[in-house]
């Protein structure tokens, strides 16, 4: 299976957006059980309210469903405060239209009859204490409508019916409360956690550079003092030490817009990479037409080396004992292609839990954040694994 990884909503924001559309098939719900009483009922209210009150209540609750479909939370939020809203006023201007006569027979005024679906719309808009406010305030307003609109006879006690109607309703706006609270502390959970691996991978780019700066100690200093106490002053050493002490400039200017690595330090940073995690792994290297003038930015070949170190180490943990390793590099003018691959068990990267940050931080997450970068995972269960690693001239 092929997979290309993206960045995915936050925990809280898909909880809304679950809420909003369950608060939304709940209005649906009620629009048909509640026709024939609309209906019914129509000539008890003054002529213009039932057409408004119908239109703007249940309107409103499609609205907020809708609202799931804006890429921006805050719509969805500002959707559910005006179905709450919305559905007081509509209870506030019932007890001013009802007219009469009296309902019989037990009959309810229809209005009265889900207040805690406008009160889970507030759930998603409001902080706790104000939603279950709300919640009180609408479940008294509808249960003082009915009060007034029943045959005095068969009025129950007004005290008892408000109580029972709030501690029915806490059920389910105290479920979406808790659920929104539930997706909020796994964000920043996962916030604090992302800020870890970040910190993480920052080190392991400390100690990659540093073994860069060694490796550079190495082939440039020491191998330009050996020319010389063997050969003395000699043009080719000239041209070493010139060469050497452009490279330390560069260094002592340090990382930048314009720190870039030629097509021989990309190779040398990519190879203590791939041994700092398997000394024995030998890279392949393929050069492509004009590869010898690729220039990359130094922190997108750091974040490369750090995506393909954490690749291997995947590997090694969970590919098996038996599995074979091998990590190609392909240089073009302006491309950079790194290939790790496995012969191990495989898996489904669908299957990977979000707490796992291997892929998504530290892989993922490092050359998406790359401008050029790209990232593909080609793997399936006892098929083993290729993470496919690119940078393109932007």
């Amino acid at each position: 299976m092929t997979t290309a990884v993206g960045r995915c909503r936050d925990a809280g924001d898909r909880i809304l957006r679950l809420f909003a559309a369950f608060t939304c098939s709940g209005y649906l719900f009620y629009l048909c059980l509640l026709l024939p009483s609309i209906i019914g009922q129509a000539d008890r209210f003054d002529c213009w309210w039932t057409p408004v009150a119908v239109t703007a209540v249940f309107g409103t609750g499609f609205l907020f469903g809708l609202s799931t479909l804006a890429s921006d939370g805050a719509v969805v939020r500002a959707a559910g405060c005006l179905a709450a809203i919305t559905y007081l006023i509509a209870l506030a201007t019932g007890l001013w239209a009802w007219h009469g006569p009296d309902l019989t027979d037990g009959q309810a005024v229809w209005l009265s009859t889900f207040p805690g679906v406008a009160s889970l719309a507030a759930a998603t808009a409001w902080r706790p204490a104000i939603a279950f406010g709300h919640m009180i305030v609408g479940c008294a307003g509808a249960q003082y409508l009915n009060w007034v609109a029943r045959d005095s006879g068969l009025t129950s006690a007004l005290v008892p019916d408000i109580v029972f109607t709030v501690m029915f309703c806490s059920l389910f706006v105290g479920a979406a409360v808790m659920a929104l609270r539930t997706g909020r502390i796994v964000d920043s959970t996962m916030d604090a956690t992302h800020a870890t691996a970040a910190a993480a991978a920052a080190s392991y780019a400390r100690t990659v550079e540093r073994e860069r700066i060694d490796a550079m100690i190495h082939d440039g200093v020491m191998s330009t003092l050996l020319l010389a106490s063997r050969h003395g002053v000699t043009p080719s050493l000239s041209t070493q030490a010139a060469k050497t002490l452009q490279q330390f400039d560069a260094l002592r200017a340090g990382p930048g817009s314009d720190d870039r690595f030629g097509a021989a330090e990309i190779v040398t940073h990519l190879r203590i990479a791939a041994s700092d995690v398997d000394e024995g792994l030998t890279l392949g290297i393929r050069r492509g037409p004009g590869s010898e003038t690729l220039t990359m930015p130094a922190d997108a070949v750091r974040a490369i080396g750090a995506a393909l170190a954490e690749a291997l180490r995947n590997s090694v943990r969970h590919a098996g004992p038996d599995a074979e390793r091998s990590v190609t590099v392909r240089l073009a003018d302006d491309h950079l292609g790194v290939e790790v691959a496995d012969t191990g068990c495989g898996f489904d990267p669908r299957s990977v839990p979000p707490h796992r940050l291997g892929l998504a931080v530290s892989i993922t997450g490092r050359m998406v954040q790359q401008p050029g970068g790209s990232v593909r995972i080609d793997s399936r269960p006892a098929a083993g694994t290729r993470v496919h690693l690119g940078w393109s001239r932007p």
